[in-house]
C-alpha cells in the first residue's frame, strides 16, 4: 500500500511540473494584408455576369509582358476595354477625385473639349489614380460635376498597379497612386498616340483641338504628314 501511494504520488507531481514546462500555445494573430480591389466583387453588376474590379485574367490584357491593350471598368460598373474605343480617336488623362485643384482644372478643360467636339466622334478617357477611393458610384458623382456625356466622356478606374502599367507601357505617361503626369495623349482611331499635349499650357491645348479637327477630318487617323512631331522619347 504504501508502494502505491509512493507512485501515485510521484504520477500526480510529474503531471504537475510537466504542465509547468510546456510551452504555452501560441496564438497566431495572422498579418493583415491590404485587399485587393481587383478582386471585389459589385453586387450589382454581378447580377449581370460582371463584377466591378474582376479578378485578374491569365489571358487578359494584365498578362502582357508589354501593354497594348486595356480593360478598366467605367463608372457605370461596366467594363470597357481599349479595343472598345477602336474605330474613333480619343484623349485620354489621369487624374484623382479627392484632388482639390490641379484635377479640377483639368477635368475643365475635357469639359471644354465634350462642349467643343460634343456630338462629335471621338471620346474623352479620365482615368483615375486613386482607385481605391474612386470607385465607379464616387466617379459617377464625380462626373457630374463636369457635365459628363456618359456615351463621350468615360471615367475609368480599376486596380493601381495596373494603371500604373496602363499609363506608362501604352501611353508613355507617369502615373503613382495620386500623383500622374499632366498631359493628355491623343490617340487615333487604330489606337496609336498622335501626340502629347500640356493641358495647361494654351499652345499645347489649342493645338490638340487642331490635331482632334485633323483626326476628325480625315477619318479617325491622322496622315503621315500631318502627325505631330512629338514623340514618346521626348515626354
Amino acid at each position: 500500500l504504501l508502494v502505491l501511494l509512493m507512485l501515485a504520488g510521484a504520477g500526480i507531481v510529474s503531471a504537475i511540473l510537466g504542465r509547468r514546462l510546456s510551452p504555452s500555445p501560441v496564438v497566431s494573430l495572422g498579418s493583415y494584408t491590404e485587399p485587393d480591389i481587383a478582386d471585389q466583387p459589385d453586387k450589382d453588376s454581378a447580377r449581370n455576369g460582371n463584377s466591378r474590379y474582376r479578378a485578374k485574367d491569365k489571358n487578359g490584357p494584365e498578362s502582357e509582358e508589354w501593354l497594348t491593350r486595356f480593360e478598366l471598368i467605367e463608372r457605370s460598373g461596366e467594363l470597357v476595354s481599349s479595343d472598345d474605343l477602336r474605330g474613333q480617336p480619343y484623349v485620354v488623362g489621369f487624374f484623382f477625385t479627392l484632388c482639390p485643384s490641379i484635377c479640377v482644372n483639368q477635368n475643365a478643360k475635357v469639359e471644354e473639349l465634350q462642349q467643343k467636339f460634343f456630338g462629335k466622334p471621338i471620346r474623352l478617357l479620365s482615368i483615375s489614380c486613386d482607385p481605391e477611393v474612386d470607385r465607379p458610384e464616387v466617379l459617377a458623382e464625380y462626373a457630374k460635376r463636369f457635365h459628363a456625356d456618359p456615351k463621350q466622356w468615360l471615367f475609368l478606374t480599376g486596380d493601381m498597379s495596373y494603371i500604373t502599367r496602363v499609363a506608362g507601357e501604352m501611353y508613355f505617361l507617369a502615373a503613382e497612386r495620386r500623383f500622374h503626369a499632366e498631359k493628355f495623349v491623343l490617340v487615333d482611331a487604330d489606337g496609336k498616340n498622335v501626340g502629347f499635349y500640356t493641358w495647361s499650357d494654351p499652345l499645347q491645348f489649342s493645338k490638340l483641338e487642331r490635331d482632334i479637327e485633323k483626326l476628325l477630318s480625315s477619318g479617325g487617323v491622322m496622315p503621315d504628314q500631318d502627325r505631330p512631331a512629338e514623340s514618346a522619347e521626348s515626354q
